[in-house]
């Protein structure tokens, strides 16, 4: 997917490439490309997903004991 930023009059090129930055970021391309970088098994995939919602399951219970 192509990233288009337009300058806009009087913007110098830093303003520009900070556009640019924050439309890459927000678009989370880096992450992306980063997790695509190598495969990943499938049981590896299952295996981060299991983790990751034990994570946020724990730190639901951290911030809202009564829940």
């Amino acid at each position: 997917m192509a990233i288009i930023v337009r300058a806009d009059p009087g913007d110098s090129p830093g303003q520009v490439i900070r556009k640019f930055k924050k439309k890459v970021q927000l678009d989370d391309l880096l992450t992306s490309l980063k997790e695509r970088e190598f495969y990943k098994k499938p049981s590896v995939l299952k295996k981060e997903r299991l983790s990751e919602s034990k994570r946020k399951k724990r730190r639901r219970a951290r911030l809202w004991p009564g829940k």
